[in-house]
C-alpha cells in the first residue's frame, strides 16, 4: 500500500513540476502516465481474489 501512495505522490509532483517549468512538459506526460499506471495497478489489486490462509 505504501508503494501505491508513493507512486501517486511522485506522479503529482512530476506533474506540478512539468506544469510550473516551461521547458519540462515531458515531466507532465511522465506524471500522467505514472498516475494512470498506478491507478491500473490499484484496481488490479482490488479485483484480485484474496488468498485463503489455512
Amino acid at each position: 500500500m505504501s508503494l501505491f501512495l508513493f507512486l501517486i505522490i511522485a506522479a503529482i509532483v512530476l506533474g506540478l513540476i512539468g506544469v510550473a517549468v516551461g521547458g519540462l512538459g515531458y515531466l507532465l506526460v511522465i506524471g500522467i502516465v505514472l498516475f494512470a499506471a498506478d491507478l491500473g495497478y490499484g484496481f488490479w489489486r482490488l479485483r484480485r481474489k484474496p488468498r485463503v490462509v489455512r
